[in-house]
């Protein structure tokens, strides 16, 4: 249901004008919630250290773990000992869990267990996202980064960044249901940073006039690793000219897809739904071609991993200008703590 409503979503189906008046009740309760806040009736918890919030306006995945994993790692480059905290969607228990590497993603959710393998921070997951951060300053975190935080008012933020996808991104502009954004387009005016995950093709970001200084961040792929471990990691252009099944389960697995096409693969495209659970008979194709599949989903696979399985770690990049103004921004909203 969600797949064909964001489908929707993204091709600006007249049908979806059935759903505007669902839309404006929940245009009035978030603006309510926002209003709450807004005017003291409501309070932010705010920390004993600062707080970098990465999140989006729209349903779906927009880049935000890569540039969260490509932050913690700049954060921790100027000496600042990082932690990091999410929700942990799909979680069995919402309660407070320090997260590793090596977690189970039933207990910790897909996401976090990429984050603390990939930069070594300390992370938890709690639905009581407050809570979970204070536990990092416990620990001695000096910063905190929420992935996916922008809509969780509960926790005072120092700095905010919101993430866009610049092939689908606002979509037709409507707020849910009727369209993909969780906020008005307003809301773009409170970000410190605007970053742009691609590029910004979508006639909707013209049309939503994104503001000056908004950065171009790339996802880029160069290798697969056997899920297994048990083969060394090979350039994905030892891939090319080859035909191999693509698995995605995340917000956009278009995306995914063309990066792999771009390095001359003939893909076999299994798009699945954000957070997909895999089972093992999901992933038999009848042959033996390779299967190509996010880090994301890769997680979800160990307990299953054959020789067939790879999986494709994507690093969010810069241009030198706009890296540099990144961290700048960033620096200073988290030193003036």
């Amino acid at each position: 249901m969600r797949s064909q409503l964001e489908r929707l979503w993204y091709e600006d189906s007249a049908g979806l004008a059935l759903l505007a008046p669902l839309a404006w009740i929940y245009a009035a309760l978030s603006g309510a919630r926002r209003g709450a806040y807004g005017l003291g009736l409501l309070h932010p918890r705010r920390l004993t250290r600062p707080v970098v919030v990465v999140g989006n306006l729209t349903v779906g995945g927009t880049g935000k773990t890569p540039l969260t994993i490509y932050l913690a790692r700049e954060l921790s480059a100027a000496k600042l000992k990082v932690g990091i905290v999410s929700r942990g969607y799909g979680r069995r228990d919402h309660g407070a869990l320090s997260v590793s590497g090596d977690s189970d993603w039933r207990e910790a959710g897909d996401e976090p267990v990429v984050l603390a393998r990939r930069t070594g921070c300390a992370t938890m997951v709690a639905a009581d996202r407050v809570a979970a951060a204070r536990a990092l300053v416990a620990r001695g975190a000096q910063v905190i980064i929420a992935d996916d935080g922008l809509q969780h008012l509960r926790l005072a933020r120092d700095c905010q960044i919101v993430v866009i996808d610049g092939a689908r991104g606002f979509g037709n502009g409507r707020l849910l249901p009727a369209g993909p954004l969780r906020e008005p387009l307003t809301r773009l005016a409170l970000a410190d940073l605007v970053v742009v995950n691609g590029v910004p093709e979508h006639a909707s970001l013209a049309a939503a006039a994104l503001p000056p200084g908004a950065l171009t961040m790339r996802l880029t792929a160069h290798q697969a690793l056997r899920i297994d471990a048990r083969a060394a990691p090979r350039a994905l252009s030892t891939f090319g000219g080859q035909r191999a099944h693509a698995v995605a389960g995340i917000g956009n697995p278009q995306r995914f897809f063309a990066e792999l096409r771009a390095h001359g693969i003939e893909v076999l495209e299994h798009a699945f739904p954000d957070h997909h659970p895999f089972t093992a008979a999901e992933l038999r194709f009848g042959d033996e071609l390779p299967v190509l599949m996010t880090e994301k989903d890769a997680v979800k696979c160990a307990p299953f991993a054959d020789p067939r399985l790879w999986y494709v770690p994507v690093s969010a990049s810069f241009s030198e200008p706009d890296a540099r103004a990144l961290r700048k921004r960033v620096l200073e909203k988290v030193l003036a703590r």
